[in-house]
């Protein structure tokens, strides 16, 4: 419910850098430069009172409200229909799959949501509506929106840069940490001395004795409603040591308590329900006999209320404080009642929330109807109402086993909700519960997706682990897929350091599955008798007996893949998990499409490409409040070989993965080092960051990085070191048999033996491979073995084309290195790629790219979760960098589709 608008200019002294930021705020987005302001401060601190005055002051725009509600957090998009009601009129001008995502999750039509569109459709349609005039958006109690309504609001802020388009948010300061944290923020503190005393002067109807104004500006600590409320909370009676707010709240309880009967019940009920809707009040005021003309009047009369289209509380702290003043029978009266006569059709959640309110035991009926409220959240994208619905259901919950089934899908529920730490404290209600073995096996494995969203609990694989051993004897099939999970899992969050070795200890001690052998069994092959024993298995793993693996366990498929240096297996689970992600809307299928497509295009030599897969990744995860991927842009930092600019990134990442326990991560970020400091002529930095690449064995990394070591080791004279790195390499790439990895097997072995036929043999494989940076390479050591050996004129021809290779891929260290050994032999180095020396950064290169193909400007809008004017001002910015004028130029520009 909202609060009715504040006492107007006299809340408003020594406010005139808060007006003035506001002022700039409406400012910009009068000429198209959107923006968003959280205001923060103490309840009554004033906060409302300028929200009111920003609609009085913004002439000319269209205002947009809507307000957090303290009891009604657990009903999703509540907050954000709120806001979105002004523009529903505008919603047949969206895109149909837009407009049917909006119909949808407001409940106007049947059916579930695509989700993972719902902020780009609100802003699509909050884009509609300041067409016409520019858009004011107030939302006021932000601490306590509902979680889905605060994720879109917060994704919405983000993105209106170039729209005529001001949000301002109010929040408390002892809000929880959430998505608004990272949005421009204005602390609204107290009034000076000075200001209060005038604000008192200016409300009071009598002359304040000085002591008792001194007194009065004291406790009041310069809080605009404390000064107006506290004389008639207690401001004459002795000094109270209580917060400002509790005072208030007493205040407020004071005048509810000296009501008749009938009007403080009624007061109650309209506190109980969080619409608003006055229709809704007198039917439940009816169907509890109260006299409406006298009970109301009373209330009316106490200034809490304000009884019109709206039922409007004149503070949240009065709605709370007549709540909380209210016994709990006559609380549970209130939803009663409120549940009787809300329409179980169109608003069946909303009745179920009161009914839950309104029992005072347990009771199987409601337990049930929560529980099918809880998946009708679901469908709607409410992960986090869901969880609440499904807790709630689960205390009501008389039966055990329906309670201990509830309380574990709330638990699930509240882990996709991003509630980590409710989640664990939620399972150990059902810990001591008698579970059976199934159970405690859900629970172990609760347990493990708690550690690793915790990010710094260690203990996901030994839960995880601890359920396949219960499932061993009863589900070896399931406890297979545990162990399974275990791995997928580590693999995707850069955790998989130590994870195999456990993981596979355990698998031979289950039973073998019917479709035996599995790829359980393909990797235990392959760590104890090696590549080339277990390469056969590896593929039939792979190939998933006509349903490949990649479909059900990506991860774990791309990391074999890379381990039978295998491009073209790769480039099929990329094209699967980019079709199967945006058919399916799932963030994380596309966001790890999108990660391997960027890693892919780093290993093809395609900078544009993978700066492109970065921003619409990074996109997505602003989008879903994912956790940001850092291994895509460890792999382009290698490949570009900005020194600086890597090592910067370099050390963050391994500072990050060391603070997650993230071994793979840091392993990631070596083996980039390795790369950056081969190409930059460094081979004692080369060789550390390679072995450290290389030392726990890890799948794809140890791999990649023997290259690099072999390369270093031998720049160091530390022969015996790339001798054995050479025999690991050659034992890798002759098990996969592909050509890229024969190729590059074949010029680390000219390094370490000097044989030109190796020299050769590496050219000729790697002709017929798409992994054009290790082809640039081949022809660069070739080259420089030639020089060396006074071959000058020979060496220039391979050292020309590696440089144009290197160039084109925008290796700029390699490239580097390429054109010093060229100028050595007497040649000239040329053909520097336009792609790397104009600069676009991921999100341009994005826009470029995909408009040089023909896009139009929403199509990208809707792959990078932007506004149509936004994309415009990338492309405008890109035109600028090429100095080009027109789409049909960047579609004829030669470096944005290589």
């Amino acid at each position: 419910m909202a609060s009715a608008p504040s006492p107007g200019s006299g809340q408003l002294l020594g406010r005139g850098s808060e007006i003035e930021r506001l002022h700039e705020l409406t400012g910009a987005a009068r000429s198209g430069r959107g923006g968003a302001l959280v205001l923060r401060g103490e309840a009554g601190i004033g906060k409302s009172a300028l929200l009111d005055h920003v609609v009085r002051a913004a002439a000319g725009f269209r205002t947009a409200r809507a307000c957090g509600s303290q009891y009604e957090r657990e009903l999703p998009f509540a907050a954000l229909h709120q806001l979105c009601v002004p523009a529903l009129p505008h919603l047949g001008e969206l895109p149909a799959r837009h407009r049917e995502s909006l119909q949808t999750t407001f409940g106007l039509v049947p059916g579930a949501p695509d989700v993972f569109r719902i902020g780009l459709a609100t802003l699509d349609l909050l884009s509609c509506a300041a067409r016409e005039s520019p858009l004011l958006c107030l939302i006021d109690d932000a601490q306590w929106l509902d979680t889905a309504s605060s994720k879109v609001l917060a994704f919405l802020a983000r993105r209106i840069a170039c729209e005529p388009v001001a949000m301002v948010f109010a929040v408390r300061p002892e809000a929880a940490e959430g998505e608004l944290d990272e949005l421009p923020a204005l602390l609204v503190s107290g009034l000076s001395d000075a200001d209060s005393r005038a604000l008192l002067a200016a409300k009071s109807h009598v002359s304040l004795d000085e002591q008792v104004c001194q007194r009065l500006v004291a406790e009041a600590r310069g809080n605009p409603l404390a000064l107006l409320e506290l004389p008639r909370a207690g401001g004459f009676a002795p000094p109270d040591t209580s917060s400002v707010s509790i005072r208030i709240e007493r205040g407020f309880q004071a005048r509810v308590a000296e009501l008749p009967e009938e009007a403080r019940l009624l007061l109650i009920v309209a506190s109980a329900d969080p619409t608003g809707d006055p229709g809704l009040l007198w039917s439940a005021a009816r169907h509890l006999g109260l006299d409406l003309s006298v009970a109301g009047a009373a209330a009316t009369a106490t200034a809490l209320v304000d009884f019109s289209t709206r039922v409007r509380f004149c503070h949240p702290l009065a709605r709370s404080a007549v709540y909380r003043a209210a016994q709990a029978s006559e609380r549970r009266t209130a939803h009663r009642v409120l549940a009787e006569v809300t329409d179980a059709v169109t608003d069946p959640d909303r009745r179920a929330w009161h009914r839950a309110r309104a029992s005072a035991g347990p009771d199987e009926d409601v337990a049930a109807e929560l529980e099918r409220s809880a998946l009708r959240a679901r469908t709607r994208g409410g992960v986090a109402a869901a969880a609440a619905f499904l807790e709630s259901a689960a205390a009501l919950s008389l039966h055990t086993g329906r309670r201990i089934r509830r309380t574990l899908a709330a638990v699930r529920a509240k882990l996709d909700a991003g509630f980590t730490e409710s989640a664990a404290e939620l399972l150990t209600t059902v810990e001591n519960a008698g579970l059976d073995e199934l159970q405690s096996a859900t629970v172990d494995l609760l347990r493990g997706h708690i550690a690793f969203a915790r990010h710094h609990d260690d203990n996901g694989p030994a839960h995880t682990l601890r359920a396949a051993r219960r499932l061993a004897e009863p589900d070896p099939e399931w406890s297979r897929h545990c162990l399974l999970d275990a791995l997928e899992m580590s693999l995707v969050v850069g955790r998989a350091g130590g994870m195999m070795d456990l993981v596979l200890a355990e698998a031979r001690s289950v039973a073998q599955p019917a479709h035996s052998p599995d790829v359980l069994d393909a990797l235990i092959r392959l760590t104890t008798e090696g590549h080339r024993a277990a390469a056969p298995s590896l593929r039939e793993a792979l190939d998933g007996n006509g349903t490949p693996m990649w479909t059900r366990r990506p991860g774990i498929a791309v990391m074999l893949a890379a381990e039978l240096w295998d491009p073209r297996t790769h480039t099929e689970i990329i094209q699967w998990l980019m079709k199967t992600g945006r058919e399916s809307g799932s963030p994380l299928v596309l966001r790890l499409g999108l990660a391997q497509t960027a890693t892919q295009a780093v290993m093809f030599g395609d900078i544009g490409g993978a700066m492109a897969a970065i921003a619409e990744e990074e996109a997505i995860t602003d989008a879903t409040g994912g956790l940001p991927v850092a291994y895509h842009r460890l792999h382009l930092a290698a490949l570009r070989g900005r020194r600086q600019e890597a090592l910067d990134l370099f050390e963050s990442v391994t500072s990050e993965g060391s603070a997650r326990g993230a071994g793979q991560l840091i392993a990631d970020a070596h083996w980039s080092a390795a790369v950056l400091h081969n190409g930059l002529g460094d081979y004692p930095a080369a060789l550390s960051a390679a072995r450290k690449a290389s030392a726990h064995g890890d799948l794809f990394l140890a791999g990649i990085s023997l290259p690099e070591l072999v390369e270093a080791a031998v720049r160091c004279g530390e022969r015996d070191a790339a001798v054995t790195a050479l025999a690991s390499l050659t034992e890798r790439t002759e098990a996969g048999g592909t050509d890229s990895g024969l190729g590059i097997a074949a010029y680390a072995r000219g390094l370490v033996t000097g044989v030109e036929d190796h020299y050769r043999e590496a050219v000729e494989r790697l002709e017929k491979s798409p992994m054009v940076p290790y082809r640039a390479r081949a022809h660069l050591l070739y080259g420089e073995w030639l020089r060396r050996e006074g071959r000058r004129r020979d060496g220039r021809q391979h050292l020309e084309t590696a440089h144009a290779l290197l160039w084109g891929a925008g290796m700029e260290a390699f490239a580097r290195r390429a054109a010093g050994e060229s100028r050595a032999t007497g040649g000239k180095a040329r053909g520097r790629s336009r792609a790397v020396r104009v600069g676009l950064t991921e999100q341009e290169m994005y826009v470029a790219r995909l408009v040089a193909t023909g896009a139009t400007s929403k199509e990208v809008a809707g792959r990078l979760f932007l506004s149509p004017r936004t994309v415009d001002a990338h492309l405008r910015a890109v035109f600028r960098k090429l100095d080009i004028s027109s789409r049909k130029q960047l579609r004829d520009h030669p470096d944005l589709l290589t």
